[in-house]
């Protein structure tokens, strides 16, 4: 996909070449094979007649081509509709790409009309439109899949509202959360993602149809008429910029490199929760496999290629960050590389997204083992140290200290803080009650956490709710 004067002649099917007169040999095999690009970027195959048809009846309206010759080409391309959708359509290597592919079968389907089509275009704005309109569409689809990740994740949380586990900073037990508070941090992850999606969306939405080659038209095309007829906010303002910026690409596929990142985060800690050393959840075996050997093994397979999932699409984002890292203005052919690497990129992220939410909806949390572990490593010691602030009016510091010096009284006893006695307390502190042993159980300590946005089952079932009409 370039422009119209630096590719190989390719025939239109009546014996012409599709563009220029200038050469008169056949290319070599080898430039061929690495020229064309109708292998993948037939993928485009709608959004190309999209914007055929929006610059079609643009060139009607301005006069710019004839009524009659007009609808004829409207008709050739619903016809070429047809066949594309049916897969009867005669792809061919010959023709290069798309635009050539569909231009060629339209001057078959309809004769030399088909050549006023690309009046007032290039195949330099054709493209830029056309993958536009694709990664566009993308960014669409992967915030509402997000959407719907989002929703399973909610209707865990809200089931497991109260559901105790531990809480880890460095993998270690810190303080008792819920199950349901920890699948929250997923909702407001994953929220920001599509957030993200939608404002790539809203700067994409500019329209290059009309840009032509690099420098405009100097026939009268409305190019806000084809910016709206396509969806468009409006057309872009720089013909230069208009086909020689794949930025829209570039952070499409930054938001989707995140939402990987975050994907991987959710896949670790499914991996972990089914081991036995965890025991936290359970997984079907529609998201299981089992061993060749071992007949014992059940295996969170798709939760392990989740999280390698990352790996394809953020390198998709460095190919076409070095791809564009030292082109000058305009267009040059090596942005026909951009197309695979965002293809590939989405790929992954709609099928990652889809698993996931499978997967979330599938999982079957114990909460006994959970409400265990919640305990686990003197994870109240922090809500001792609090009491002894609120209680004592101690300096946090100096109830730090206490505290450090009971768990490790603990420790060398091998019994968790609150089977301490309350003599063993006061040999630390003598003003320590047995008002603290309120305190020191993991469902208290979850239950105190208020704050907004805390771990607190009302906490977490008023976040639920915020979230639910959100994504009504």
């Amino acid at each position: 996909m370039t422009d119209n004067a630096s590719k190989s002649p390719a025939a239109n099917g009546q014996g012409q070449a599709m563009w220029g007169g200038r050469f008169s040999a056949k290319p070599a095999e080898l430039m061929q094979a690495i020229n064309v690009s109708i292998g993948f970027d037939k993928r485009l195959w709608a959004q190309d007649l999209a914007g055929s048809r929006a610059h079609a009846r643009m060139l009607i309206s301005q006069g710019v081509i004839a009524s009659s010759d007009g609808e004829e080409i409207l008709e050739g391309l619903a016809r070429i509709e047809d066949e594309l959708a049916t897969g009867s359509f005669p792809f061919r290597d010959e023709y290069e790409d798309i635009h050539m592919n569909i231009e060629a079968r339209l001057r078959e389907l309809i004769g030399p009309t088909a050549g006023r089509l690309h009046t007032a275009r290039s195949r330099n704005d054709q493209v830029a439109v056309d993958f536009r309109l694709w990664v566009r569409d993308a960014a669409d689809r992967s915030a509402a899949q997000l959407a719907e990740l989002q929703k399973a994740l909610l209707a865990q949380a809200e089931t497991y509202a109260d559901a105790l586990m531990p809480g880890f900073t460095h993998l270690q037990p810190a303080q008792p959360v819920t199950f349901g508070h920890h699948l929250m941090a997923y909702v407001e992850m994953f929220g920001r993602d599509a957030s993200r999606f939608r404002d790539a969306r809203a700067r994409m939405n500019e329209c290059p149809l009309g840009a032509a080659a690099l420098a405009g038209s100097p026939f009268p095309i409305d190019r806000h008429q084809t910016a709206a007829s396509l969806g468009f906010d409006r057309p872009t303002a720089n013909s230069l910029d208009s086909v020689s910026s794949r930025d829209f690409a570039l952070e499409a596929l930054s938001a989707a490199s995140i939402t990987a990142t975050h994907l991987s985060r959710l896949a670790e800690e499914i991996v972990l929760w089914t081991t036995p050393m965890f025991g936290f959840i359970k997984l079907t075996d529609a998201f299981t496999t089992g061993s060749s050997i071992m007949p014992q093994k059940k295996n969170p397979d798709a939760a392990e290629l989740i999280r390698a999932k990352v790996g394809r699409i953020l390198g998709s984002l460095t190919t076409l960050t070095v791809v564009m890292k030292g082109l000058p203005l305009a267009y040059s052919k090596d942005m026909q590389e951009d197309k695979v690497p965002t293809f590939e990129a989405f790929d992954a992220l709609e099928l990652s997204l889809l698993a996931m939410a499978g997967m979330i909806a599938d999982l079957t949390p114990n909460t006994e083992k959970m409400a265990q572990a919640a305990g686990a490593g003197f994870s109240t010691a922090t809500d001792l140290a609090d009491w002894l602030v609120r209680e004592l009016n101690m300096p946090f510091r100096d109830a730090h200290h206490v505290t450090g010096s009971a768990v490790k009284a603990a420790e060398t006893k091998g019994v968790d803080l609150a089977e301490l006695s309350l003599a063993e307390f006061q040999a630390i502190d003598p003003r320590i009650t047995d008002g603290v042993y309120a305190v020191l159980t993991p469902a208290a300590s979850a239950a105190s956490r208020m704050s907004y946005g805390g771990t607190a089952p009302a906490q977490v079932r008023a976040q639920i709710a915020r979230w639910k009409e959100t994504l009504a």
